[in-house]
Order: C-alpha cells, then sequence, then structure tokens
C-alpha cells in the first residue's frame, strides 16, 4: 500500500513539472490520474489496490460518526426520562481480531461512543470486558459491536 501511494505521490510531482504548474490543483489532477494508471496497471504491482483502504478508511470514519450521533442521542434521552430505567452492566465481547493494533482500535471506538466503556482487553487477547449504561439485551449489543464496528476495522486492516 505505501509504495503504491508513493508511486501516486510520484506521479502527481512529475504531472506539475510537466504541465509547468505548480499549483495544488495541478497536483491534484495528475494524483487523479495517477490512481488510474495504478488501477489500470494493478496486476503488475504485488499488492492489492491501495485506494480500497482508503474508501474503507472512509467508511470506518463514517460509520464511527453516525454511531457517536446515534449513542449521544440514545444518552440524551437516558438522561431527561423522568424516571430512570436503566441496566447496566458489563459483556465480554468476544472477538476475531488479531493484531494489537485491530484491538486497541476497536476498544478505543468503544470507549468513544457515549454509554459504553471497555474496561479490559483479556490476556489471549479474545475478549473485550465492556461496561454499558444500559443492556437490555447482552446478545444484541455483541452483534451490533461484531457487525459494525469490528466489520469495519477488518475491512481497513485486511
Amino acid at each position: 500500500m505505501a509504495f503504491q501511494l508513493l508511486i501516486n505521490l510520484a506521479i502527481g510531482l512529475i504531472w506539475m513539472f510537466l504541465t509547468e504548474s505548480y499549483e495544488f490543483v495541478t497536483f491534484l489532477i495528475g494524483f487523479i490520474i495517477g490512481v488510474f494508471l495504478l488501477f489500470l496497471l494493478n496486476r503488475f504491482i504485488p499488492d492489492t489496490f491501495y485506494f480500497k483502504y482508503v474508501l474503507a478508511i472512509w467508511k470506518l470514519i463514517l460509520l464511527f460518526a453516525k454511531e457517536l450521533l446515534i449513542a449521544n442521542i440514545d444518552v440524551l434521552k437516558m438522561v431527561y426520562r423522568p424516571k430512570i430505567d436503566m441496566q447496566p452492566g458489563i459483556v465480554a465481547l468476544p472477538t476475531d481480531l488479531r493484531s494489537n493494533w485491530e484491538i486497541t482500535l476497536l476498544a478505543n471506538l468503544i470507549t468513544l461512543t457515549p454509554g459504553t466503556l471497555s474496561v479490559d482487553v483479556s490476556a489471549d487477547n479474545n475478549f473485550i470486558y465492556i461496561h454499558a449504561m444500559d443492556l437490555p439485551d447482552v446478545d444484541e449489543t455483541i452483534n451490533q459491536i461484531k457487525g459494525t464496528f469490528e466489520s469495519a476495522i477488518k475491512d481497513v486492516t485486511r
């Protein structure tokens, strides 16, 4: 991925020098031309097309923004209810993520989302312990986290 990005940056710079226009727009045009060239010549480059990972990163960012907004609204509803009817609890989330970077990213995304907090990671890195403000259904919470954050992290890293 880094090799393809360096090639793409070089194509953008070469485009600037060939057109003799040293502005950002000219570099951006060369960069876009480089993306298309790398896509066309992808079978000659040993790694998968790097723009796939860029799109996966953007999807993860947008997913986090959506989940952040939804969680803020849910916490706001809980706070302004006249009668507090919460079921707090701690759940052990089984994770398929293996690298420390993936597990740390998942734990941080969970902690940054209001209403949930990553408490601990098991010694074998198979479980993340999460405290939730309102935990009516444990299986639903586990499936939601695995279906959103964990799958998006897998798309970015694998």
